[in-house]
């Protein structure tokens, strides 16, 4: 009756149990949510989801010509020339991946996706019947991408008879805080281009990059060498995750380009999916975000001075330099199972951190934490992790 997309048994690990059976207060470093950080966000945006226009309802496939001018100018701010024509709104950048991996695979078609990363993207392929794969980020480079890395996935897929669809970037990576340099970006798309498969940008932490090298990209979409599709939205540049609305920024050879867009609209005609106030509302809400964004940034690299103070380079246990996004990565002594040490630390410190490996790294002796929460409540964190974590 049910269809194989759908997991058959929601099994709870072991963490998750621990959290459901626990009664007594905790710490929680995992948080992610800018609304309920205690952040002073500007509210003043928010009055134009009232304006009159969002009366009358006017679909466009694309998102109305006004609000995606809005992302246009959002991306002019930021050196990056795009035209409206080009940019497809979303509810979410979740719905811009099911939109685009309907566009671009087959039900079995295979989608590489960096290791580290967030989780998410696993759930959203299965659903579109889409079978992700892992290329590695390169651990002693601060975990740099290498599209070489890429090509050897490439090569194994296609030997053993897959078809590979897309390869997603992560830029800023999460949780990673990783970039890509333009040379590499250089060689994904001319592999692209030959292997024939479409480049996925999530740019959500686009305005989070601290750390960026000279050479980076921070926006692939804004290079033409192969079919790309940068992502970014309200969640993260303004800190709104609440108003759902997402993008999609379209690049390309001509002769990809249109009748990519073209489809891409057909299918988001077919949900008509993000509501006309929080349109009608972008341009504003776009202009507020630069305060929205310095102030979670401020926010970020306080709780990461004081991470790194107590656990300097070096040290036994060490935070890794913060090159972009909302988390920190710490690094400990791989002598206590990650999941062992994070259950651990939930039951003798009332504190939740998350394991490494739910973001995929590739061994053991992570954990990943927020850099969210107020500053008052990060340091007992860090304090309650300094009592906690082997030395």
């Amino acid at each position: 009756m049910f269809s194989r997309r759908t997991p058959k048994v929601h099994a709870l690990n072991r963490l998750t149990h621990a959290l459901s059976e626990r009664a007594a207060p905790f710490l929680d470093l995992t948080v992610t949510n800018p609304t309920v950080s205690g952040l002073d966000l500007p509210d003043g945006p928010l009055a134009a989801l009232t304006d009159a226009r969002s009366v009358r309802y006017e679909p466009d496939p694309k998102g109305l010509l006004p609000a995606r001018k809005a992302v246009t100018s959002y991306y002019a701010a930021r050196g990056v020339t795009a035209d409206p024509g080009r940019i497809v709104l979303t509810a979410s950048s979740s719905e811009a991946y099911g939109f685009l991996l309907k566009l671009i695979c087959d039900p079995g078609d295979a989608v590489l996706a960096p290791a580290p990363s967030y989780p998410l993207l696993d759930a959203l392929a299965e659903l579109e019947c889409v079978a992700i794969h892992r290329y590695p980020l390169a651990p002693g480079g601060g975990w740099a991408f290498h599209a070489a890395a890429v090509a050897h996935e490439v090569d194994r897929l296609v030997e053993d008879g897959t078809r590979v669809g897309a390869v997603v970037l992560v830029s800023p990576n999460n949780p990673t805080g990783t970039g890509v340099a333009s040379g590499e970006l250089l060689a994904l798309q001319f592999l692209a281009r030959a292997r024939g498969f479409a480049v996925i940008s999530d740019e959500v932490f686009l305005d989070y990059r601290f750390a960026a090298r000279s050479g980076d990209v921070p926006v692939a979409a804004a290079h033409a060498g192969a079919l790309v599709f940068s992502l970014g939205g309200l969640s993260k540049s303004a800190a709104l995750p609440q108003l759902k609305l997402g993008w999609i920024l379209a690049n390309g050879p001509e002769e990809l380009l249109g009748e990519a867009l073209s489809r891409l609209e057909w299918i988001a005609d077919s949900y008509l999916s993000v509501g006309t106030p929080v349109q009608a509302a972008l341009p504003s809400l776009l202009e507020g975000s630069r305060a929205a964004a310095a102030a979670v940034s401020a926010r970020v690299l306080a709780n990461h001075r004081t991470l790194a103070a107590a656990f300097p380079p070096g040290a036994p246990v060490s935070a890794e330099p913060l090159a972009g996004g909302w988390s920190a990565v710490l690094r400990v002594p791989a002598v206590e199972r990650e999941e062992d040490l994070v259950l651990r630390l939930l039951a003798e410190q009332a504190l939740l951190v998350h394991p490494g490996y739910f973001y995929d790294f590739p061994r053991e002796g992570f954990l990943v934490l927020s850099l969210l929460p107020p500053p008052d409540l990060f340091a007992e964190g860090v304090d309650r992790l300094r009592t906690g974590l082997p030395r």
